[in-house]
């Protein structure tokens, strides 16, 4: 049975490449006219880039190191076990 999948998969294979073959030589193309570029005059004056007066303000910038806590959040997903979240409660944060 598997050989006759494989021998099917070879005679697909071959029938696809036969029909690519003809889709690609069974059309013609042959050039009628020659191709031409556009003539194009450009012609240009030199340009002027606007002026600016900027006070800009000093500023000053400086890091420190600070120690932040975090809460502990824990997420219960739907479907989870409700004895795994047993020893768990003792851990959890007051709710307001």
């Amino acid at each position: 049975m598997v050989r006759s999948q494989k021998k099917q998969s070879w005679m697909a294979f071959i029938l696809l490449l036969a029909l690519m073959t003809v889709f690609a030589t069974g059309c013609r193309v042959r050039q009628t006219e020659e191709g031409e570029m556009p003539d194009v005059d450009v012609s240009a004056e030199g340009g002027n880039m606007p002026e600016y007066d900027v006070d800009a303000a000093d500023v000053d910038v400086t890091t420190e190191k600070k120690e932040i806590t975090v809460p502990d959040v824990d997420i219960n997903m739907p479907g989870e076990d409700k004895a795994d979240d047993a020893g768990e409660e003792e851990n959890k944060p007051p709710q307001p």
